[in-house]
């Protein structure tokens, strides 16, 4: 990265805690805000000019959840699905990927997420039967390429759904259950062996691309897996994410298993601690939530996903208060149909509305921004790099044309940016001082050659795939019917708009 100058004129700065949007000129050097002043402010006379005219000029939003291997499955998820079908299904949607499909994933969801002005991600990819370097080299090329921030964290576990699961293989056909017993993930140690090779020997530079761990749900590690992905990410220094209590499935079949809660059992195996985030966090107790707070954990919202699969409402009202902090997330492309931050931004406010009658208790749309942006950042250890448009910070910034539609007429920019904005007004984008998208047009990459690939990617993939979905169709009812029936069991915690939850 060099360090020229570039000089932003004529927007208007938004301003989350001040609910304002001024004039003001943006000074940039290298990939970094040096200053921010009034119009006209003084600037070398090599700086580049950048007019931003009528445009509104907000952080890059922060996506803190989402999974790159579920691109060119978009589409694919069944109209009814809760989560566990959808892991079920997984082998017919992600199965048999090429390294060059590994990275059309990447690349594909860096394009979605760029063009919805979302400039950074957490990014949980999963490699059957075990991470590599080189698919992670792949993904993390493929966001290089597209010029975003990510954080790439190997998705890791050593128990299949149906393992994870005590009595789910039993309740199935006699028939069947052989088949089922055979599919297996790598042992725990070969898999760990292989994320520690990927750290020792990152590829990347790390302001772009940064290492994580995800140990992907609890009940379908080993307590060996999880201390060794502690260890991992305690002697990497890596950020550590994982599935907490998505479903009540999950929370009761926790409780059954440990004695205790899931986020109980984490903490007594050391895992809580400010590099860990805990993705969905819907099914937590008071007591959870008193863990996570102490330990300085994060909390990642990822509200279209939570609703697509019926998982639940997650309730951030006492998150926040507890002081945790709070990230928000799209989740996957195939899981939540989408990569558009200002979707999950608007709902993660919206949804806070029917859980309560104290509307005092609400969501505003500063606190739902301010996590969409600095807590998402915080959750993915580039708090204080990314999040904000100041000094010092990377520039990453967005421009909305305030001409859209969608601000005509403009009273409140920041409640209509969540209230409104569905990212058609993103004009251009700026990731480390490039204009990565201008004026609509993705700068980084061809994307009607993007279009041609991927179409003959998923062509293929479909094809390739057919066994893998008609197993996964012969277990789809068993599955199902086990896992609703946890579902049905008492929990102290009540977390779906049903009020029996059944």
């Amino acid at each position: 990265m060099t360090d020229a100058f570039a000089i932003i004129r004529n927007g208007r700065l938004v301003d989350v805690s001040r609910r304002r949007a001024e004039p003001a000129d943006i000074l940039i050097k290298g990939d970094a805000v040096l200053s921010i002043g009034p119009p006209g402010s003084a600037a070398p006379e090599d700086a580049a000019l950048i007019d931003a005219s009528d445009r509104a000029l907000m952080p890059g939003l922060v996506n803190a959840h989402v999974h790159g291997h579920g691109t060119l499955a978009k589409g694919l998820v069944g109209d009814r699905w809760p989560l566990e079908l959808f892991l079920n299904a997984m082998p017919g949607m992600a199965g048999n990927r090429t390294l060059e499909d590994k990275y059309l994933n990447g690349l594909i969801a860096a394009a979605e997420m760029i063009h919805k002005g979302c400039t950074a991600c957490y990014d949980l990819f999963f490699e059957f039967p075990m991470p590599s370097l080189e698919g992670i080299d792949a993904l993390g090329r493929a966001y290089r390429d597209a010029g975003i921030r990510a954080v790439i964290a190997p998705m890791v576990a050593d128990k299949t759904l149906y393992q994870a699961y005590p009595g789910l293989i039993d309740a199935m056909p006699e028939a069947l259950r052989a088949d089922v017993r055979a599919f297996r993930l790598a042992p725990y140690q070969a898999t760990a062996d292989a994320a520690a090779k990927i750290y020792a020997h990152w590829p990347f530079d790390r302001d772009w691309i940064r290492p994580a761990i995800a140990p992907t749900i609890p009940l379908h590690c080993s307590d060996d897996f999880l201390l060794r992905c502690r260890d991992l990410a305690r002697d990497y220094g890596l950020p550590l994410q994982t599935h907490l209590a998505e479903t009540k499935a999950q929370a009761v079949l926790g409780l059954r298993k440990y004695g205790k809660t899931l986020t109980a059992h984490l903490d007594e195996l050391g895992m809580l601690g400010p590099h860990l985030s805990a993705a969905h966090a819907i099914w937590l107790d008071h007591d959870d939530l008193s863990l996570l707070a102490d330990k300085g954990a994060s909390v990642v919202h990822a509200p279209v996903s939570n609703m697509r699969f019926g998982s639940g409402l997650a309730h951030l009202r006492p998150i926040l208060e507890r002081g945790i902090n709070v990230g928000v997330a799209t989740d996957a492309a195939n899981s939540s149909d989408q990569l558009n931050m200002f979707e999950a931004a608007r709902l993660a406010a919206l949804i806070s509305r029917v859980q309560t009658p104290d509307f005092a208790a609400w969501l505003g749309p500063e606190e739902v921004l301010r996590m969409a942006t600095t807590g998402s950042a915080r959750a993915m250890g580039f708090d204080g790099a990314i999040g904000e448009i100041a000094p010092g910070y990377k520039a990453d910034i967005v421009f909305l044309d305030l001409g859209h539609i969608n601000y005509v007429p403009c009273h409140d920019l920041v409640r209509q940016i969540v209230f409104t904005e569905n990212g058609a007004a993103v004009d251009s984008v700026m990731i480390g001082g490039r204009l990565v998208l201008d004026h609509g047009r993705l700068t980084t990459a061809d994307e009607k050659k993007l279009r041609r690939d991927a179409s003959a990617a998923a062509e293929r993939l479909y094809s390739a795939n057919t066994a893998a979905r008609s197993f996964a169709k012969q277990l789809q009812g068993f599955v199902g019917e086990f896992c609703h029936g946890l579902a049905r069991e008492p929990y102290h915690v009540h977390r779906l708009a049903h009020p029996h939850e059944e």
